[in-house]
């Protein structure tokens, strides 16, 4: 009898096991690619900080500062709107409705070129709202001439957001990933030659940024509509229009959920603007947050792919293969973010180098480090629930989460500590680190008491709300073929 228990015991764990590796092989086949399509993009700005870097302390800052600032905050409105996408192609597909993925994505297009049309004030008056928000006069100048000239980017990021989502939601990443590290070599190479060589500095960068980013998307969108998705891309449709304010409700959900994500470090970089030594501090900040952002690259690879598995499995109604997904994902994630936190604090001397010679800012960036290790720990695990938030169609509830751990004590917090305790850097960053472990416990605990069965219901009942009749679809697109 015993015997027979432990051999139940030992069976039961075995199958777990197995289970545990199926599941991993589907998340990594579109988190490895994804990852590295996320770094290779990521790291166009990376790269271009890393040039300017070498220019003096006033461009380093002007970069970063258009960078975490206004581009900050038009890059999480611009992922948002397109991130409705990873609620509805990702079900669609669960659901076997393929036709409706080019529909989708050209109903995107169509609400993010608009997004990027309203948002180039934000460019174009980049100085006087930097003035406004009490940031150096000659930090602010700078900064405004470098916004005006990556305008271009703006609608760069308005077609591929809404690609990536299309070819996530179906695990075609390789070609993006490709695209993408083909790209970053050129965009590397021409920084070099720009910004080191004929010595153009930060028009070069922005110029050559511009290129970069046109190319992207020009390869990406050829991929898309040369016929490599026959069941889903059929060519451009008047269906796209059909129906746009149900869509565009559910891209502002998901646009206001990662604002209130973004705008977050946004504003941290504001506050430690308005700092004694601006320049230094801005730097500093920014070399640290430019690393947590490159580490978060790879959680947000993490984030796609149980995204896309969780909308999968919620499209073709398998609730608890959508659970058993999300456990997958965090414990993989959260590893890596270990991994991740001991390769800072290794080389917190070393880091900063790769970004500046001064020493006064190496010094300062050092300091830091075991700050930007406990938030890149923490973002480890972060951006997998917002996977789950996505897939599952929780945007709204996540961004009132947001509202409150960020906004009613995240920056709270760090202001007072940063100013009134005099704690500057520092105490702005905790006040940031209170506001993210917050938020991840809320998701936390949110993700384990969800209803998955009543999840997968709602996910049947919004195809049928945003895709419409599938069969009459069917019988439109043979129709125009």
């Amino acid at each position: 009898m015993a015997k027979d228990g432990m051999f139940n015991s030992i069976e039961r764990r075995n199958l777990a096991v197995g289970k545990s590796w199926d599941e991993s092989k589907k998340m990594w086949h579109i988190a490895g690619p994804a990852i590295l399509a996320g770094v290779c993009q990521f790291s166009i700005g990376f790269v271009t900080v890393a040039f300017v870097g070498h220019l003096g302390n006033t461009e380093l800052a002007a970069v970063s500062v258009v960078q975490n600032v206004i581009e900050g905050f038009v890059f999480g409105f611009m992922l948002g709107m397109g991130s409705a996408l990873e609620t509805l192609c990702g079900q669609a597909v669960g659901a076997g409705q393929f036709n409706m993925l080019g529909i989708y994505l050209q109903r995107s297009w169509i609400i993010t070129t608009v997004t990027a049309l309203i948002l180039i004030p934000f460019y174009v008056f980049t100085s006087p709202i930097l003035k406004f928000l009490r940031q150096g006069k000659e930090i602010s100048e700078l900064s405004g001439y470098y916004a005006r000239w990556v305008i271009p980017q703006l609608f760069a990021y308005a077609i591929n957001f809404p690609i990536q989502k299309f070819l996530q939601s179906q695990g075609k990443v390789w070609v993006m990933t490709i695209i993408s590290m083909v790209v970053l070599g050129f965009h590397a190479l021409m920084n070099w030659v720009a910004v080191v060589k004929l010595g153009y500095g930060l028009l070069g960068a922005a110029i050559v940024g511009d290129i970069s980013w046109g190319l992207l998307i020009l390869a990406q969108t050829i991929y898309v509509v040369s016929g490599y998705f026959p069941d889903a891309w059929t060519g451009f449709s008047l269906l796209a229009f059909q129906n746009l304010s149900g869509f565009v409700k559910l891209s502002l959900a998901s646009a206001i959920m990662l604002c209130l994500e973004m705008w977050y470090f946004t504003a941290i970089i504001i506050l430690v603007g308005c700092l004694k030594n601006p320049e230094i501090a801005v730097d500093a900040m920014s070399i640290c947050m430019n690393l947590q952002i490159w580490a978060l690259m790879v959680a947000l690879g993490f984030n796609a792919s149980v995204s896309v598995r969780v909308s999968n499995e919620l499209g073709a109604g398998n609730p608890k293969a959508a659970k058993f997904s999300v456990g997958v994902a965090v414990c993989t994630s959260a590893l890596f973010g270990i991994l991740f936190t001991i390769a800072v604090l290794v080389t917190k001397d070393v880091f900063p180098k790769l970004f500046t010679e001064k020493p006064i800012v190496v010094r300062e960036t050092s300091k830091l480090a075991y700050f930007l290790a406990a938030t890149i720990l923490a973002s480890s695990i972060q951006p997998v629930l917002h996977g789950v938030a996505v897939g599952a169609g929780w945007q709204s509830m996540v961004a009132i989460i947001n509202v409150v751990c960020y906004y009613v004590f995240g920056l709270p917090i760090g202001a007072v500590l940063g100013y009134r305790f005099n704690l500057g850097v520092k105490g702005i960053w905790t006040g940031m680190l209170v506001g993210c472990l917050l938020q991840t416990v809320v998701l936390f605990i949110v993700m384990v008491k969800a209803n998955w069965q009543k999840e997968a219901l709602q996910a049947e009942e919004r195809i049928r709300t945003w895709g419409g009749n599938a069969e009459s679809l069917t019988e439109l697109i043979t129709v125009r073929r």
